[in-house]
C-alpha cells in the first residue's frame, strides 16, 4: 500500500465507550482525520472453535496509508480484545477537497 494513499480502517470494540476512547487517541495522537463509530452492529465470527455472536461498535477510520503502522500500534495499545479487528481498505477514490483535508490533518 503507497504511503501517500488514503484509506479506511474499521475496528470493532466491544462497548461505546471503548470506542470513544480509541477515537480519541487516534485523534488526539493525530493518526486520523475522522473517526466515525456506528453504536450497535452484529457480529458473527468463529473463536476458539466454535461460533460465537456479539454486539459490537464499530469505528471507521478516515487516514493516510503512511500512518497504518503506528495506529495499529496505538489501538492495540488501548483495545480490549486478545485480537482486535483492525482491517485497512484502500480509497479508490472520492471528493478531491475531502482527501485532501485527511492529508493535511494526518500527521
Amino acid at each position: 500500500m503507497e504511503d501517500d494513499k488514503m484509506i479506511v480502517i474499521l475496528i470493532t470494540t466491544g462497548t461505546d465507550k471503548e470506542a470513544q476512547r480509541i477515537a480519541d487517541v487516534l485523534l488526539k495522537h493525530r493518526r486520523a482525520a475522522c473517526v466515525n463509530i456506528v453504536p450497535t452492529v452484529s457480529s458473527w465470527f468463529w473463536w476458539e472453535g466454535k461460533i460465537e455472536s456479539d454486539r459490537e461498535c464499530l469505528l471507521i477510520v478516515k487516514t493516510k496509508a503512511s500512518a497504518l503502522e503506528e495506529l495499529v500500534s496505538l489501538v492495540r495499545e488501548v483495545h480490549s480484545y486478545d485480537v482486535p479487528e483492525i482491517i485497512a481498505l484502500p480509497i479508490l477514490g472520492g471528493n478531491p477537497d475531502y482527501l485532501d483535508w485527511i492529508a493535511k490533518e494526518v500527521k
